[in-house]
């Protein structure tokens, strides 16, 4: 139990160290993803939100695909599909520039896909944050916050998340 509380205690923490464009983003983007909630009724402050909210719906599509198709980190094999849908998604997220680094992005997709993806959001941020439809200079502070350490991690936990943040009330003011 008391290892579950720290747990817990740590992703709440980490959570609060996101800026607050990027903790409303991956709340939204909880919702958007994990059906949680309707997106539209809650985040949509204007019309532009409510066409990227549509735009995210859409991109999420890809989400459902690659729920139970994480490839074997030791194989080649399968990693065309998984990562050419893991890349879109990443693309989608990044160029709406509220993931200001690879910790948010990391806490968002661990929670969309779970723990069994970790090995594979390297590789699908730094492909993604590389792409032309990311503005260069955004490239450059996207590609600077992955770590040495995230970037060549010899091991990944698999412990599932625990804390998912959901909309407040007062955010809605």
């Amino acid at each position: 139990m008391h290892d579950a509380q720290s747990l817990t205690i740590a992703e709440l923490r980490e959570f609060a160290s996101f800026a607050p464009s990027e903790q409303r983003y991956i709340k939204r983007s909880l919702d958007v993803g994990l059906g949680r909630a309707d997106a539209f009724k809650l985040w949509a402050r204007d019309a532009d939100e409510l066409a990227s909210i549509r735009r995210q719906y859409l991109a999420y599509q890809d989400l459902k695909g690659l729920k139970g198709i994480t490839p074997d980190e030791t194989a080649i094999d399968g990693i065309e599909d998984f990562m050419g849908r893991l890349l879109h998604v990443t693309a989608f997220d990044l160029a709406q520039e509220k993931l200001n680094g690879f910790s948010a992005y990391r806490f968002l997709y661990e929670r969309l896909l779970g723990a069994d993806v970790r090995p594979w959001l390297p590789a699908a941020f730094c492909g993604a944050s590389a792409l032309p439809q990311i503005r260069p200079e955004r490239r450059k502070l996207l590609l600077q916050s992955l770590s040495e350490a995230a970037a060549t991690a010899p091991g990944w936990s698999a412990r599932a998340p625990i804390f998912y943040p959901e909309f407040v009330e007062a955010e809605a003011a």
